[in-house]
């Protein structure tokens, strides 16, 4: 387990995480006080916490990290800037820890292991962090002058953007400077730390792993909630480059509909979309993969998953040379095998239960 002795610190990051929600809640008390409630700042402060919770998952995460779409300049400095003020560090430094995360999962070389408790995972190794100075995992983004322009000046970009700012709106619109600095600046980063903070922790820990259950990372609709879309977790890491984390169109991933919206007007393109026999031949072979390690299954069953895997093996051989008319007919049969394969799955925990 990760020691957390003062030498081993990070005295900055420590510090901020550990003051921030002390100066939200005497700086909301003192709001409060002073200028009294205001519909007017909480509506601020819902629209700063989206704008800087998707500039992490639209910005830094789908687009920077993962090169799932391209956009212009305009859209990446935006989103730079909204990034930058939900305070997880610059683009450079969150990219880099990501893209280590996803290269070593799981393993002690990932950045924020959930092996190590759910605590070292939310926040534990933030504190304990250790920059890296080579960045070789991001070459690319070395080479982004955006990027390197708000890492080269990210502390004075977010002190004005993430504090500053909101407090100038509050005051202009609803005469409330500590409204805005306060609730709409520190109160609500301390919200979107926690919620985006949970993708690497609770996401890790809470929910089903229909595409690969040899590593941590889960599906959950009600994490999806609370993380911007990114609840569907165990896709994210089986399909890292897609743009979406919820393929079905009721999954709630408003990080994928701002993306896709972006697309629509013509500000961002070449959106990258896994093939759907892909993701169910991985489903398929995770449903196998889970069922055989049962070991009370009965003859008959066993029969039906031979039977099962033999058709699924044919299908995926006939696949890859058929026309795109037998290829959907191919894949909607798919689809009835992992309905099939989850009938069985069912039988099987009742059988355990």
């Amino acid at each position: 387990m990760k020691s957390y002795q003062l030498k081993n610190l990070n005295v900055t990051n420590s510090i901020f995480l550990i003051a921030s929600p002390i100066i939200a809640v005497l700086g909301t008390a003192w709001w409060l006080s002073q200028d009294g409630f205001s519909w007017g700042i909480v509506l601020m402060t819902i629209i700063f916490y989206y704008a800087t919770g998707m500039g992490i998952t639209v910005g830094y995460h789908r687009l920077f990290a993962h090169r799932s779409y391209k956009t212009n300049g305009f859209v990446k400095a935006i989103l730079l800037i909204f990034g930058g003020c939900a305070l997880q560090n610059s683009a450079l430094k969150w990219c880099n820890d990501h893209r280590v995360h996803h290269g070593k999962v799981d393993t002690e070389q990932d950045p924020y292991n959930i092996n190590e408790g759910f605590f070292y995972a939310h926040m534990g190794w933030i504190l304990l962090q250790e920059d890296i100075e080579n960045y070789k995992f991001s070459k690319d983004l070395l080479n982004d002058p955006l990027i390197m322009l708000q890492h080269k000046f990210y502390l004075p970009m977010i002190i004005f953007f993430s504090f500053i700012f909101p407090g100038f709106l509050g005051h202009v619109l609803f005469d409330s400077f500590l409204g805005g600095f306060f609730v709409a600046g520190f109160l609500r980063v301390v919200i979107v730390h926690h919620f985006t903070f949970f993708i690497n922790s609770l996401c890790h820990m809470l929910g089903n792993r229909p595409y690969d259950k040899k590593q941590t990372a889960r599906d959950s609709w009600v994490m999806a909630l609370f993380t911007f879309g990114e609840g569907y977790h165990n896709f994210h890491h089986t399909f890292q480059s897609d743009y979406r984390n919820g393929i079905k169109f009721y999954h709630y991933d408003p990080t994928k509909w701002a993306i896709k919206s972006l697309s629509l007007l013509g500000l961002a393109h070449s959106l990258k979309v896994t093939k759907q026999e892909i993701i169910l031949e991985k489903q398929i072979r995770a449903s196998l993969e889970s069922i055989e390690k049962s070991s009370t299954l009965s003859e008959r069953l066993d029969e039906k998953i031979a039977y099962l895997k033999d058709e699924f093996n044919q299908i995926i051989q006939d696949i890859h040379r058929s026309g795109q008319e037998n290829k959907e007919a191919l894949t909607n049969r798919m689809q009835e095998i992992i309905l099939e394969l989850r009938e069985i799955t069912s039988q099987v925990q009742v059988v355990h239960a």
